[in-house]
């Protein structure tokens, strides 16, 4: 992309040594601005930006990410960071976990995906279903399993794609086979072009117990697919009006979501399209460029 990037190793906190180097970078780039993640970003190059009088952004993902520590408490103070967020529900949980914090430090932005350049054009047949979620016991991927061993059982045709790796990978593999699913659930593992298995797909599930703004169903409705979802971390504040009939309890179960897929499953093709095309719209609203434009 003709960016110039660096690699470092962090070392412990403090490190005098990288601090010493960021100084130095700072100075003959000119820098204006510098944009921390982890601790570790802040306890370097957030030091060096201070002993220069740079601007520091914190970008927080969780709002568990930043420990209620003497340390980062005392840092925070003496770096002074302005917080970025991908969503309200993160400022909560930050200003509950964190008192020290004031709520005017902290911005929230969405995430921005970039919606593909046209609107999806055809349904598969049959009907495919996506998750491209890590493989862990709270990414819910059991409840949707047991639901389409359950769809097989009713004679309904469909496909389920799975993309990712994780630590219970091996123990759903073994429901999946359990439930007779092995012609119908394909295990795609890690990937990076995530979005590429996305476009060849109709429904995106997101059955998460646990989550921030999840970057998967940004992806997914930037692609333009049917979306469901539990409702979770701060899935609502994206999420499209009027389609609360996708949007389930977030302690909704196997058969809830049975009973969901069931309806997608007998939905005419032109009425999923109508969706699909509803769904990328709404991407619209959370566009890369339209987000990109904010944090500026």
């Amino acid at each position: 992309m003709g960016l110039e990037t660096r690699a470092f190793d962090f070392g412990p906190d403090f490190n005098p040594l990288l601090i010493g180097r960021f100084l130095q970078l700072f100075k003959t780039r000119r820098t204006d601005l510098v944009v921390v993640n982890v601790g570790k970003d802040m306890r370097s190059a957030g030091v060096a930006a201070r002993l220069l009088g740079i601007p520091v952004v914190h970008r927080v993902g969780l709002a568990g990410d930043m420990l209620n520590t003497y340390k980062v408490r005392l840092l925070h103070k003496w770096v002074r960071p302005r917080i970025l967020v991908p969503c309200e529900q993160i400022k909560t949980g930050m200003l509950q976990e964190l008192p020290y914090l004031d709520p005017e430090e902290i911005t929230v932005i969405l995430t921005g995906k970039e919606p593909a350049p046209a609107p999806p054009d055809t349904v598969n047949a049959p009907l495919r279903f996506i998750s491209s979620s890590q493989l862990n016991a709270d990414k819910g991927h059991r409840d949707v399993l047991e639901a389409m061993g359950e769809l097989k059982k009713r004679g309904l045709p469909f496909q389920y794609h799975i993309v990712g790796t994780g630590r219970i990978e091996k123990e759903l593999k073994v429901l999946a086979s359990r439930l007779d699913l092995d012609d119908r659930v394909v295990w795609h593992g890690f990937q990076k072009d995530v979005r590429s298995f996305l476009r060849r797909a109709d429904v995106f599930l997101l059955p998460s117990r646990k989550e921030g703004l999840p970057n998967t169903l940004l992806e997914a409705m930037a692609e333009g697919l049917v979306c469901l979802s539990r409702d979770v971390g701060g899935v609502k504040e994206c999420w499209p009006q009027g389609q609360s009939q996708l949007f389930m309890r977030h302690d909704a179960t196997g058969k809830d979501f049975e009973a969901t897929l069931a309806r997608l499953l007998a939905e005419p093709r032109d009425r999923l399209l109508e969706l699909k095309r509803f769904f990328w719209n709404h991407a619209m609203d959370n566009s890369l460029r339209r987000m990109s434009a904010l944090v500026e």
